[in-house]
């Protein structure tokens, strides 16, 4: 390993001295989230900070497939983006938007019916946004909001006092939606992870972190990687200037931020991930390690994502994308992928991806070493569009037949995880078996290259009734296909020698 590593930061590359011994924990360079807050959260994290310990990353890179569910005061709209849209929005606009949770009834919610439909997926555990950047919870918080924006005051924006939570409990669907899912999730085992927005566009004490709709005249200096964000993402429309952040401001803000993480891993049972988003800056940034030192005294076995608090964290996502290759850190990973255009609500059939794309971006994230969460939302009643369901259900037919090539799965070692572009390699752990899968279907052959099969190996299709027969051609493994395999997502083949840890 070199001395040094370079690492992007905006504009400028630092040169960075590495710890004495290799950091599991440090982040790839080249992540967008970890270039926005490299330059201050520290490559090594401090002495006495304990990451999750070793069974629960066992457990992240067992788990392999999950559900990503965005659901918000946005799905009212059916807007694609989450909650970005808002920074664009006019005055008014903003205004209406803010007050849409009034009138929000999502009777159609029910936590039971989707555990049930997650299990039917496959998948092993679910991400639901607690808050989102629009700074609404979708939990029973005890915190309050003291000062929001008032956008249509005569004269123009402006801060004003208030005292309300801002959550699913002042609307009058009143339930903690929440609550509910945890103990679905609980009741089915599957794995909880609560995504939780660094900043809050809501809260007027979280200015300017994070494209905050409120800028200050020290933005640069309190959030230097978000300067000109907000004004970007706004286009024409000219920035709302206030003042900085007071101290008691700044201490409100830190405050409520800690406080409503600590009730979502305290009041919710055990939580396996919380999936953090975004940042907040420089200034606040031994007070946010801090509290992240906090959340680990809690549920010490909790995974965190690295998003806003960089080597802290315990994994990261990669959106929108899987790596071209094996990535470049033993921080354990996952793809994160919306099914339809965004991972909020998609009310288009036509934009859904399909259940092939779905096993296919699985198999190549599992093969890499990654696990994968795809992304769906549910309309403004709590219900999911029936052509991501479906989809999402056909992958699910498609693990219950091999899922063995997935789960708990491991990567071979180096660069043996693929074999031309159609072929993904997976083992077990403890080496004993390989799997070879096909994402094409294959001819009458399928020819490994530089795989060598001990002599007496069984080699097995997946889901059909017998082994099947194969040849050493040299370094190539010849495997003959039945003619009759009927058509699949994916053709997995199970590998298995005579002895147990071969490396395969």
């Amino acid at each position: 390993m070199h001395s040094r590593h370079i690492v992007l930061a905006g504009a400028c590359l630092l040169a960075r001295p590495l710890p004495a011994e290799p950091a599991p924990f440090r982040l790839p360079a080249s992540d967008f989230n970890y270039r926005n807050v490299c330059d201050y959260v520290e490559a090594a994290p401090d002495a006495a900070y304990r990451h999750a310990p070793e069974s629960a990353l066992e457990a992240f890179r067992d788990m392999k497939f999950g559900v990503r569910i965005h659901w918000g005061i946005y799905s009212i709209l059916g807007q694609p983006r989450e909650s970005w849209p808002f920074l664009a929005m006019s005055n008014g606009q903003r205004q209406a938007y803010q007050e849409l949770y009034r009138a929000w009834n999502p009777s159609g919610f029910d936590a039971e019916a989707w555990m049930a439909f997650f299990e039917r997926a496959g998948a092993r555990c679910f991400a639901f946004t607690a808050k989102h950047h629009e700074g609404f919870s979708m939990f029973d918080t005890h915190t309050r909001v003291r000062r929001r924006v008032n956008w249509t005051a005569p004269g123009g924006p402006r801060i004003e006092d208030c005292d309300l939570a801002f959550s699913i409990m002042e609307t009058p669907f009143h339930r903690d939606v929440v609550r509910e899912l945890c103990d679905a999730a609980h009741r089915h085992g599957i794995k909880i992870d609560l995504y939780f927005s660094h900043p809050d566009w809501y809260d007027a004490d979280f200015r300017p972190y994070t494209s905050h709709p409120l800028q200050t005249p020290h933005a640069a200096e309190l959030a230097p990687n978000e300067a000109g964000e907000a004004e970007r993402a706004q286009g024409p429309r000219p920035l709302v200037i206030v003042p900085d952040p007071t101290p008691e401001e700044t201490q409100r803000m830190l405050a409520r931020h800690r406080e409503q993480l600590r009730e979502l891993l305290t009041d919710y049972g055990k939580i396996d991930m919380v999936c953090l988003d975004m940042w907040l800056g420089p200034r606040v940034w031994p007070q946010l390690r801090a509290t992240i030192g906090q959340l680990r005294s809690i549920q010490p076995d909790v995974m965190l994502r690295a998003r806003g608090i960089g080597s802290y964290g315990d994994y990261y996502t990669p959106e929108g994308f899987v790596p071209g290759e094996k990535e470049n850190t033993s921080m354990p990973w996952m793809v994160i992928y919306p099914l339809g255009r965004s991972f909020s609500y998609e009310s288009d059939a036509a934009q859904y991806k399909g259940a092939k794309w779905i096993v296919d971006t699985l198999v190549d994230a599992t093969a890499k070493g990654g696990n994968f969460m795809v992304g769906i939302g549910p309309d403004a009643n709590g219900r999911f569009h029936p052509t991501a369901v479906a989809q999402l259900e056909e992958a699910g037919v498609w693990l219950r037949t091999n899922g063995e090539a997935i789960y708990a799965t491991r990567p071979r070692s180096g660069e043996r995880w693929k074999d031309g572009d159609d072929v993904r390699f997976t083992r077990s752990k403890d080496g004993a078996t390989l799997y070879a899968i096909s994402l094409k279907r294959p001819g009458g052959r399928l020819v490994l290259h530089e795989i060598t099969a001990r002599p007496g190996a069984a080699i097995a299709l997946l889901g059909a009734a017998s082994s099947v027969p194969w040849t050493q051609a040299g370094g190539d493994l010849v495997i003959d296909v039945p003619r009759n395999v009927p058509n699949a997502l994916a053709y997995a083949f199970r590998i298995t020698p005579q002895r147990a840890a071969d490396s395969l």
